[in-house]
This record gives C-alpha cells, structure tokens and sequence, in this order.
C-alpha cells in the first residue's frame, strides 16, 4: 500500500493536483451552503472572486519557483542528505516523520513568524482582513507571503531530505486541510473534537481569525494540531462568539479591494490598538 502511495506521488500528474484543489473548494463550498456555521449573506460570489484572485497569484508564485523545489529535492537524494538519510526508517515511517516535520516547517512554524516579525505580518494581513472566513479563505495570500512560504518549504526539503513523492503528499494534504479548516460549516462538538486530537479542524483553526489578539495568536496549524498543543499556542473557543478580520484593518476597502490589500504590506506598520478591557471569550 506505502509502495503504491509512493508511487503515485512521485509521478502525480499536474491534472490531478488541479483537481484536487478545485474539488475540494467546491466541495466544502456545497457543505457551506448545506450547513453554515455563520450566514451566508455577504456576497459570496464577490467574496469568493478576491480570494480566488489571491489564489490564482500563489499558484502563480509556486509554479513559477518550483524548480527550485525540483532541484533540491533532487539533489538531497542524489547526495542523501537530510534527516530521512541519516536516520534508517521504513517507508511508512518516512512517510509518517517527513509529513509531521514538513507540516512543522512549512507552514506552522513560518506562520508563526508571520505572526511577530512586523514586516512579515504585514504581508500576512491580506490573509487575517478576510471578515467573513470560508474555504475560499484558505489560499488568500499576498503573492509576496507565497515567495517567503516557498522559501520555508524549500528549507523544510532540504534539512529533512525529501524525496519528491514526500513533497507531493505533503502539498496535497495541505490543500484539503487548509481548506477543510477554514470552511463555514457547522460540525458537531464532539467529532470535532475528535478529529483535532490529530489534525486541525474548523473549530480550531477558526480561533485563529479572531480580530483581536490573544485569540489571532493561537492555533497556527495547518495540517497537525499537535505543534500548537505542544507549544502552548492551542486554545478552545465558543466558535459562535467570533468576529472575523484584524483590528487594524476593519475598513470595507481594506477587505474587500484588491489594490488597497495589496499596497498593505508596504505602507506604514499598524501597531495593535490598546484596549481597556481585555477580552475573554467563552469555551
């Protein structure tokens, strides 16, 4: 079975990929409008057309970068360079480590950074202005937040040894789980639960866009939930209590306008405003 899953990815064609990408946005999206969490009475068709637009530029930010990607994972297996090469592993547990190591690299910890170097946050913003989250949510980034993303992922190839096949498992999960954890659907408590011992999920991740602080600084996982639990970044909310966006940037053009968005992150740093009382949402 590892074998063939190998297989497979070492030679997935790009058909595939697309598929998977466009299929699961419409996929959660027919979930959204069968049970929301949040009413569907923004415009989703607006909504949705910006964020594929920032879609469209992190694809084209990736594709255009990939043989860098190509190359470095070529030559960590050509001169088995790498964690997976210093470490004998069978192959289900290569699978299993790089995956977990990947997911921690790539996206957690780069997310995390986003979150305290100001320059980087501003970039980040065109993500966390989106005040009304769904799966179309999930690849809304400035094409420069996709350059420096690439960058942590091309060090994660490197310092773990991914062989492509890895690389390819990893991207196709992060899709379905980012678009998975970002959908407005209504899950029960309990499975939802469940499922986030494991792998992060709507109820958790959805925190995260909370437009104040301390609630926009936790749960950064992507893919696994256990980076934020084990870095005490992981927090439990009422997710009904939330209000989507960031404080500093609450105006309708600065959601809603792809110039304004994208001059964002070279304009002056917002610092966060200073609140009187401290907020303290239920759980």
């Amino acid at each position: 079975m590892i074998e063939e899953i190998v297989q497979y990815f070492s030679d997935m064609p790009t058909l595939h990929r697309t598929l998977i990408l466009v299929g699961g946005l419409s996929f959660f999206s027919l979930m959204e409008s069968a049970i929301p969490l949040f009413a569907l009475n923004y415009g989703r068709g607006k909504h949705a057309a910006i964020n594929i637009f920032f879609t469209l530029t992190t694809i084209i930010v990736n594709f255009s970068m990939a043989f860098i990607l190509l190359k470095a994972s070529d030559w960590v297996t050509a001169n088995e360079y790498g964690l997976l090469h210093i470490i004998t592993l069978p192959l289900w547990a290569k699978l299993i480590v790089g995956l977990l190591l990947m997911d921690l690299i790539a996206a957690w910890f780069i997310h995390w950074i986003e979150h305290r170097v100001p320059w980087m946050w501003k970039f980040h913003i065109i993500h966390h202005s989106d005040q009304h989250v769904d799966t179309t949510t999930a690849n809304r980034h400035h094409p420069g937040e996709s350059v420096f993303r690439f960058v942590f992922t091309t060090l994660s190839v490197i310092l773990i040894g991914a062989p492509i096949w890895l690389i390819f498992v990893y991207q196709t999960m992060s899709v379905v789980l980012t678009q998975f954890n970002h959908a407005n659907i209504t899950m029960p408590a309990k499975l939802d639960l469940f499922i986030s011992y494991v792998f992060c999920t709507p109820n958790m991740h959805r925190v995260h866009h909370h437009y104040r602080q301390p609630y926009s600084d936790t749960n950064y996982g992507n893919i696994f939930s256990f980076w934020d639990r084990m870095f005490g970044t992981y927090a439990l909310v009422d997710n009904t209590q939330l209000k989507y966006g960031v404080d500093t940037y609450m105006g309708v053009p600065e959601s809603n306008d792809l110039w304004t968005m994208l001059k964002i992150p070279f304009q002056k740093y917002r610092p966060t405003p200073t609140y009187d009382v401290d907020e303290k949402l239920k759980s």
